[in-house]
């Protein structure tokens, strides 16, 4: 059922870029024709994942991921919405947000349950917040490809625009990072795990 749902979404989303991309193309605007293609082929990642691979994403993760990819893409790029100033950092900040589910999707997925149980709320803490830099490089260097080769002007602040991106992505990771580290803290507590003494001593965050 979760796999038919993912798959509306996409069909609907693909559908709607794919008739923007035709449009401008059309229209002779290549730019925004290419941003609206560059967006159809981010739009079939969730359809690649729901039918060629074994891990199972929650439909609101999925609709999330297509809600940032039309206001990225569609309201910011091509509706001209990041000359707002402060529409790239509130994408940024959301997207880690985004970013630390989408990590802890894939700890839920990749690691047993009776490890899970026994597994230390920081690494917890350090795992998830690793995701949204990561995802932020991967973003950059997107934006940095598009520029490069297709004439777009994604990077319109250089460095300055980078780093603040990246800082966004990664604020954003921190606060899942410990609303998840805490909370997986108190359910250690609830069923008697507790760190011992030592590893309290050298690695508590």
């Amino acid at each position: 059922m979760a796999r038919k749902h993912t798959t509306i979404a996409c069909v609907i989303f693909l559908a709607f870029m794919a008739a923007v991309s035709i449009i401008y193309f059309i229209k002779g605007d290549t730019q925004k024709g290419v941003y609206g293609f560059a967006s159809f082929l981010c739009g079939l990642i969730p359809l690649i994942i729901a039918y060629f691979s074994k891990l199972k994403v929650r439909l609101p993760l999925t609709l999330s991921y297509l809600a940032f990819l039309f206001a990225s893409q569609y309201l910011g790029s091509i509706l001209k919405f990041y000359s707002l100033g402060w529409w790239d950092l509130f994408l940024h900040l959301l997207s880690g947000v985004l970013l630390a589910y989408t990590g802890m999707t894939l700890y839920l997925h990749l690691v047993p349950e009776k490890i899970r149980v026994e597994m230390p709320a920081k690494f917890l803490f350090l795992f998830i917040l690793s995701f949204p830099p990561f995802g932020g490089v991967l973003w950059e260097i997107y934006e940095f490809s598009m520029d490069t080769f297709a004439k777009t002007e994604l990077q319109f602040g250089g460095n300055t625009d980078t780093m603040t991106d990246l800082i966004a992505d990664t604020l954003g990771g921190l606060i899942i990072a410990i609303l998840t580290a805490v909370q997986a803290s108190k359910q250690r507590n609830i069923i008697g795990i507790k760190s011992s003494p030592e590893e309290g001593r050298h690695t508590h965050l």
